[in-house]
């Protein structure tokens, strides 16, 4: 019987992010292989010396459901635990389809599970491992494939009123200043690991809110929405939250949407797709009520 493996003192505490789903694969059987994918959320200030945690194991496409992922998670749980971690707090699951059975799979554990794109260890894991180790597989299916059904996107969605707050303006920072994020005073941090490879003087787009009085209400809405990326859509600056989630920050004229387009464009180009969001009391504030470091990579 699975057992919830508890927290010491000194173990290491990160959230973790999940992926149960199919491969590109075709086992001896003429199903695809099914595999379970976890691993740590890279902290922004990781302790020297620590390896993310990262945890594979093949299920059989007759055996895909929540009692199997229940088991398997528990499994995964002793084995960060070997490795100095604590049991996570949170769980990010990005894939909508697998939603429920991962959910059913998380609370049988006392986990909490948090739907989200904001997944961004997972997704360079997941690449990592589509271009060096599946195509390596007896099974591994070549050529053109079918090619996914085109999701349609839900239309951006205006902030309540309440969270608009008075102003918001452009903003960039070089990568080695993002890299010191993890020092500065934040009521609601979101803040991951950056790309090692990148230069410090690297830049990186943003956007600053400017809340007023209401700045930490604001932040802290926005923390639930679990921020993933900024985006241009018909002149109009969109944020990508949670699973499927849109909400409309601004609309732009032609001109400046053209040149946000590009600055984004030349981000996933340059640097590794990372923008930030931040959200302060005024200009003049050095805190931040709010600050995320976004990702824009691919969902899958």
């Amino acid at each position: 019987m699975s057992q919830v493996i508890e927290a010491s003192p000194g173990l290491i505490q990160a959230d973790w992010e999940l992926d149960y789903y199919s491969r590109p694969i075709l086992e001896s059987d003429g199903k695809k292989r099914w595999e379970l994918l976890v691993c740590s959320t890279t902290a922004a200030e990781a302790p020297a010396g620590v390896e993310p945690f990262r945890w594979v194991r093949r299920c059989p496409a007759t055996s895909v459901n929540s009692t199997w992922l229940k088991e398997a998670l528990a499994e995964a749980q002793q084995a960060a635990a070997e490795q100095g971690y604590a049991p996570p707090r949170r769980v990010r699951c990005w894939r909508a389809s697998m939603r429920t059975m991962v959910q059913r799979a998380a609370e049988a554990l006392g986990l909490e599970l948090v739907p989200s794109r904001r997944c961004y260890a997972l997704v360079e894991w997941l690449q990592e491992r589509q271009a060096t180790v599946y195509p390596a597989e007896e099974g591994y299916m070549t050529g053109p494939l079918a090619p996914p059904p085109q999701l349609i996107q839900p239309l951006a969605v205006p902030l309540p009123e309440a969270a608009r707050g008075q102003s918001w303006s452009w903003a960039s920072l070089p990568l080695g200043a993002l890299r010191e994020a993890g020092q500065w005073e934040i009521s609601f941090p979101g803040l991951v690991a950056l790309p090692a490879d990148l230069a410090d003087d690297v830049p990186v787009s943003g956007l600053r809110l400017i809340g007023g009085p209401r700045a930490l209400a604001i932040a802290g809405w926005l923390a639930g929405l679990e921020p993933v990326r900024l985006a241009i859509s018909d002149n109009q600056l969109v944020l990508e939250a949670g699973l499927e989630d849109r909400w409309l920050l601004g609309r732009l004229d032609a001109e400046e949407a053209q040149a946000a387009a590009a600055a984004f464009q030349g981000a996933r180009e340059q640097a590794g797709g990372v923008q930030f969001l931040a959200v302060q009391a005024s200009e003049a504030e050095p805190r931040f009520e709010g600050f995320w470091i976004l990702r824009d990579l691919p969902d899958g």
